[in-house]
C-alpha cells in the first residue's frame, strides 16, 4: 500500500475539520426548528479547549537545547498555530447560533471572533523581521477567510471591516517586532563587538569558541584556531600614540577580516593579539587563509615600513585537544615559536601549516602608511 503523502494528510484533516463543522451546524439547524436556538455549546467548546491546552503542554514538553534551530521554528509555529485552528473548528459553530441570543451569549460569539488579531497581536512580543511577521499574518488571513465561508450570511461591509483590522494589527506587530529586532542587534553589537576594531570581544569570543568546540566535538568535524600576533606593535603606541595605535588595529582587523570566510570568527583576544576561529576547516582550509593573508599582506605602519604579525595555529583534532582551552593555548605557544624564530611566520601543527615569511612585504610597496 502507498504510503500517504503530506498533502493527502493535509487534505484528510480538512475535510474531517468540515466535516465535523457541518455536522455541528446540522445539529444547531435541528435544534433551531426544535426552538433551542441561542444555546452554547459548552461540551463542544471544552473539549476544544482541552485538546488546545494537551497540544500546548505537549509542545511544552518537548523543549530540548540541543534541537536545531530548524525544529524550534517549527515549534514555534505549532505553537502560533493552535490557537487559529480552534478559532476555525469552534467559529463557524458560533456563528451558526444566529442573532436570536442573549446579550451574554453574544458577548461571548464577539470574544471568541477576536482570537485572529490575538493571535497577530501576539506577534508583537517575539522580535521578528518584517517578512516573519507577513507569513504568520497571512496564515490567520487565510483561516479568517476560511471560517467565513461557513457563513453565507455574513455582510460585504463586516468583511471589509475585519480584513481592515487584521491588516492595521499586522502592521503594528510588524512595527514592534522588527524594533525589538533592531534594538536587540544593536545591544548584541555594543556588547560583543570590540569598538576599535569591529572584531568579537574576547568574553564573546570565548562563548562562540565553547560552542564551535562542543559542535566540532559532537559532528567529528575540524576546528581550527590561528592566533594572530602583530609585531613590534608597541614602538606604534610608543612613537605615534595610541590613536594612531587604534588605526593601526582597526586596518589589521579590516584587512584579516576581508581574507575569511563568512563562517569564520575574529577576535580580538588582548591588546594587539587576535584569535582566527575558522570552523570546519583542517590544513587545507588554514592554507587558503595564510595565501590570502600572505598575498594581501595587512598595511604599512606609520614610519612606511609593513606591517607584519606572527601566528600559531591549532587543530582540534590533529592536535587531540580535549577542550577550547588546550586549543588556544597550544595555538598561542605555536605564535611565540614564531617570534622566536624570527617573527612574520606562522607554525602550524604540521609542516603544511608553516610559512615563512607570512606576509609578503614586496606587494605592498605600493600602498599608503596608515
Amino acid at each position: 500500500m502507498r504510503p500517504r503523502s503530506r498533502r493527502d494528510k493535509f487534505h484528510c484533516v480538512h475535510v474531517s475539520t468540515k466535516n465535523i463543522v457541518d455536522t455541528m451546524i446540522t445539529e444547531l439547524s435541528i435544534n433551531q426548528q426544535r426552538g433551542t436556538t441561542g444555546r452554547i455549546p459548552w461540551g463542544y467548546l471544552a473539549t476544544m479547549r482541552i485538546l488546545s491546552s494537551a497540544a500546548f503542554a505537549g509542545l511544552a514538553c518537548m523543549h530540548n537545547e540541543r534541537r536545531s534551530l530548524q525544529t524550534a521554528f517549527l515549534m514555534l509555529g505549532a505553537m502560533l498555530a493552535i490557537p487559529p485552528i480552534f478559532f476555525l473548528v469552534t467559529h463557524p459553530l458560533l456563528a451558526s447560533l444566529g442573532s436570536n441570543v442573549d446579550i451574554a451569549t453574544r458577548l461571548i460569539i464577539k470574544l471568541y471572533a477576536l482570537l485572529p488579531f490575538i493571535v497577530i497581536a501576539g506577534l508583537s512580543v517575539f522580535p521578528l523581521t518584517l517578512s516573519e511577521v507577513l507569513i504568520a499574518s497571512v496564515s490567520v488571513f487565510s483561516i479568517v477567510a476560511i471560517s467565513t465561508a461557513y457563513q453565507p450570511d455574513i455582510s460585504v461591509d463586516d468583511l471589509i471591516a475585519t480584513g481592515w483590522m487584521l491588516i492595521l494589527v499586522t502592521g503594528v506587530s510588524g512595527f514592534s517586532g522588527m524594533s525589538q529586532l533592531h534594538y536587540i542587534i544593536t545591544l548584541v553589537n555594543q556588547a560583543c563587538l570590540d569598538t576599535v576594531t569591529g572584531a568579537f570581544t574576547r568574553r564573546s569570543g570565548k562563548e562562540t569558541i565553547d560552542l564551535q568546540f562542543r559542535l566540532s566535538a559532537r559532528t567529528e568535524t575540524p576546528l581550527t584556531v590561528m592566533f594572530v600576533d602583530i609585531d613590534n606593535f608597541k614602538s606604534i603606541n610608543d612613537s605615534y600614540g595610541h590613536e594612531v595605535g587604534d588605526r593601526v588595529l582597526h586596518h589589521v582587523a579590516m584587512k584579516l577580516s576581508a581574507c575569511l570566510r563568512k563562517s569564520d570568527v575574529l577576535v580580538r583576544w588582548g591588546g594587539e593579539e587576535f584569535l582566527i576561529l575558522l570552523p570546519d576547516s583542517a590544513s587545507d582550509g588554514v592554507q587558503h587563509i595564510i595565501r590570502r593573508v600572505s598575498l594581501s599582506g595587512i598595511g604599512l605602519r606609520p614610519d612606511g615600513h609593513p606591517i607584519t604579525v606572527s601566528a600559531g595555529v591549532a587543530e582540534r583534532m590533529a592536535d587531540d585537544c580535549a577542550d577550547w582551552d588546550q586549543l588556544i593555548d597550544l595555538a598561542d605557544k605555536r605564535m611565540y615559536q614564531s617570534k622566536s624564530q624570527g617573527k612574520n611566520r606562522c607554525t602550524g601543527y604540521d609542516l603544511e601549516t608553516c610559512m615563512a615569511p607570512l606576509i609578503d612585504t614586496s606587494s605592498l610597496i605600493s600602498e599608503k602608511s596608515i
